[in-house]
């Protein structure tokens, strides 16, 4: 009987190995998902590098269908809700699409927050960890990043001081950016980037509000012929948020060894590198205006100065709607100052 057992026991683990050894190998496809173009530095560079990354790391194991420029279906504001809801695995996106629905976050995305992409992806990472953790608790969240300095992209006249946006409809990409612009005097006008081509052509703004690096990719060096900038050495007009965010079922369905390639692939380093990558294509964006013979403005010290007491009021308005949700506003404030700064230093 205790032989019978015996074998039993023996043929029933052999049995069982194959499938041990199928879940060690294996294989996933993920759909990543985003608004991005296909010809932008963002999935060049970022997200197609980022794909190619996790894919050699896991052997082959993790392989990625890439759809840029919502091939999917959609648009921009419902793609954390496509990773949410596993229509798609990974998503790559602004929260800002979806006014106040991350509120905490916004933080970063206040005027004058900026000092380098990476620096200040890596305040963030840490910031959102430590004081908005919950606001993406419906997914899995591999990275959390900003891009270069925000700056002001004309078609109708050069913007050379605050007082040169008095009445101008200018497209923000965040809700915090249009009401820097309102705070300034512009008419503001928010939607996703997608649309910036068709509003410039068709007069809907005058203006928009972008990094240099994108520029190439929504054509807005030929759309607009005057463009002004903020000193290097000082903050830059605004930043905005992005995340990129893998469907929770999805991420805890993977072996362990495939969840340790997501893993290392994920979180301050990958957000810093995701910041860094970006801002760095600000140098080709802006050769592109340069290249057309389009004028280049960079505001002076007391020009940006200017700029920063008129939209003072703005970090006033988002603390006391954050008291009104029951955060304490300047306390999140002042937390994601004292970050930028942190990691600032060691940048």
């Amino acid at each position: 009987m205790k032989r019978r057992t015996l074998i039993q026991a023996t043929a029933g683990a052999a049995l069982g190995a194959p499938a041990l050894i199928g879940f060690a190998q294996q294989t996933v496809t993920l759909k990543f998902h985003t608004f991005m173009s296909p010809v932008s530095n963002v999935w060049l560079n970022m997200h197609k590098a980022w794909m190619d990354k996790v894919e050699k790391d896991s052997g082959g194991r993790i392989k990625f269908e890439a759809y840029p420029a919502m091939q999917l279906g959609g648009n921009p504001g419902q793609l954390y809700d496509q990773a949410r809801d596993g229509v798609v695995d990974v998503v790559w996106t602004l929260p800002g699409n979806t006014a106040g629905r991350f509120p905490r976050i916004e933080a970063f995305e206040l005027p004058f927050m900026l000092n380098n992409a990476e620096a200040t992806s890596k305040a963030f990472w840490e910031y959102t960890q430590t004081h908005a953790a919950d606001e993406f608790k419906d997914t899995h969240t591999i990275a959390l990043h900003v891009h270069g300095p925000g700056m002001f992209h004309s078609a109708t006249k050069p913007i050379r001081s605050a007082a040169d946006l008095k009445g101008m409809k200018v497209r923000g990409p965040t809700r915090q950016v249009t009401k820097l612009l309102a705070s300034l005097g512009a008419a503001p006008v928010g939607f996703p980037l997608p649309q910036i081509p068709d509003a410039l052509t068709k007069g809907t703004v005058d203006a928009a509000c972008i990094p240099w690096e994108v520029v190439p990719s929504v054509k807005v060096h030929e759309l607009c012929k005057h463009h002004g900038e903020f000193p290097a050495n000082m903050p830059g007009l605004y930043t905005t948020t992005f995340v990129m965010a893998m469907n929770k079922a999805r991420y805890d369905g993977l072996a362990p060894d495939l969840k340790r390639v997501i893993d290392a692939n994920s979180g301050m380093a990958t957000s810093a590198w995701l910041g860094k990558v970006q801002q760095g294509g600000d140098i080709p964006g802006r050769k592109a205006a340069v290249d057309r013979g389009n004028t280049i403005y960079t505001f002076t010290k007391e020009q940006a100065e200017e700029f920063i007491r008129l939209s003072a009021q703005v970090d006033d308005e988002w603390a006391a709607d954050m008291d009104k949700r029951g955060f304490k506003g300047k306390d999140l404030l002042a937390a994601a100052r004292s970050l930028i700064a942190k990691h600032g230093r060691t940048t």
